[in-house]
């Protein structure tokens, strides 16, 4: 076993000075520190671009390409992904490129700078209050353990096995989170949940009403309240219990419904905004404009929620059991974010707040659709949850299993 520093293990492609490049409708994707998923993967969904003339421009070798290591060193530093696959693009200054070398795995580095161990490393080394930072010269010189080769290999394959699975259990939730949106939008948006009969009831000629507020005709006898204000559901304060430790799930550690592993804190040491209680049956949503960060805590996500507490960066809707499901989808909706955007406020973070959010509508069915959605979709959410939590296990035992597997207090037979 050596130690060596990351400098002799890999190249770095990103010199971290340049200038933001210029920006365009379409051409390049233009990838930030917010397009890392809580699964270190990339997302392309709202991407930027750049136009294609300057990521030509570039120098060869300052493009990424396959097998590279991405990670973030301002902000949420912290955040590798390794790139798997071959696609144009262009990187924020923010995110260091690196190139494992020819006789070093380059997946063996990825899982090393993801485990917590390296983690807590870079975090003592950052520099900075309000938005701390390491720097590319610190990141060069740290030290990391490097096995032999088949060793690295070795390793690489078993921590490969959990990678697979927990990327199946992410493929299936993406699944049912969109046979989810399909049904919502067919029941409470097109109206056509089956009536008595069994039938759409909109396109069955069920009877509608105009609603002044949403300037659209809705079901008879169904109302329209407020986020802030409604009667399925009710705003979570601040405030938490008393706890020894917990992991602490910021706004960070959330994209769309992925949730990386948070940070340990205890009660007197934790920072002012890990004040949120998570519960059986909430509905979590990040307060910030352009932020799509969703928590659905039922109650087979039991696990997350007695180890966790949350950010006040989220705003929490309790629930109750039959209108878990709704309030779930509805905050998934399109509608519900756009919404909430439109309203988002401030000088140097724009957010909503709970007087915002009384502008924010949603339209409460009768009990009778209310319910049978509810025993419709129960068994997906609960799937869903299963799976999440699932991967919380696979990357608990992943980040155990590196440092076991490099010390030799674990072997793996061939």
């Amino acid at each position: 076993m050596e130690t060596k520093k990351l400098i002799d293990c890999c190249e770095f492609i990103s010199d971290g000075d340049h200038l933001p490049p210029p920006k365009s409708d379409s051409g390049v994707p233009f990838i930030t520190i917010s397009n890392i998923t809580g699964q270190n993967k990339l997302s392309f969904e709202d991407t930027m671009f750049v136009p294609e003339s300057y990521y030509n421009g570039l120098n060869e070798n300052k493009k990424a390409q396959k097998g590279d290591i991405l990670y973030s060193v301002v902000g949420s530093f912290g955040k590798p992904v390794y790139i798997d696959f071959d696609k144009q693009m262009v990187f924020q200054r923010h995110i260091a490129i690196l190139r494992p070398k020819r006789n070093v795995n380059a997946r063996f580095i990825y899982y090393t700078m993801l485990n917590p161990q390296f983690y807590k490393l870079v975090d003592k080394l950052a520099i900075g209050c309000s938005q701390r930072t390491v720097t590319l010269d610190t990141l060069r010189n740290i030290e990391i353990s490097l096995p032999d080769k088949d060793i690295q290999d070795k390793t690489v394959e078993v921590l490969s096995l959990i990678d697979r699975k927990i990327d199946e259990n992410c493929k299936i939730n993406d699944n049912l989170e969109q046979q989810l949106m399909l049904l919502y939008d067919y029941w409470f948006t097109q109206f056509d949940f089956p009536d008595n009969d069994g039938n759409p009831y909109q396109t069955s000629g069920g009877k509608m009403v105009w609603n002044d507020t949403l300037k659209r005709n809705i079901p008879e006898n169904w109302k329209v309240q407020s986020v802030i204000s409604n009667c399925l559901s009710s705003i979570i304060k601040p405030g938490v219990e008393i706890f020894n430790t917990k992991t602490y799930l910021a706004t960070a550690d959330v994209k769309g419904t992925s949730i990386s592993t948070g940070t340990i804190v205890d009660y007197d040491g934790r920072e002012s905004r890990a004040n949120m209680q998570p519960s059986i049956n909430s509905v979590w949503f990040a307060k910030m404009k352009n932020s799509i960060k969703h928590l659905y805590l039922s109650k087979e996500m039991q696990p997350i929620i007695s180890s966790s507490i949350l950010s006040t960066g989220f705003c929490g809707l309790q629930c109750n059991e039959i209108s878990f499901e709704y309030i779930a989808s509805y905050v998934s909706n399109a509608y519900f974010e756009i919404h909430k955007d439109m309203l988002a406020h401030g000088a140097t973070q724009e957010a909503v707040n709970n007087d915002d959010l009384a502008g924010v509508h949603i339209i409460i069915p009768e009990d009778t659709v209310l319910r049978a959605y509810h025993e419709t979709t129960q068994a997906i959410y609960a799937q869903i949850s299963k799976n999440v939590c699932e991967n919380q296990e696979l990357v608990k035992l992943r980040d155990w299993l590196l440092p076991m597997l490099m010390n030799g207090q674990a072997t793996i037979n061939d």
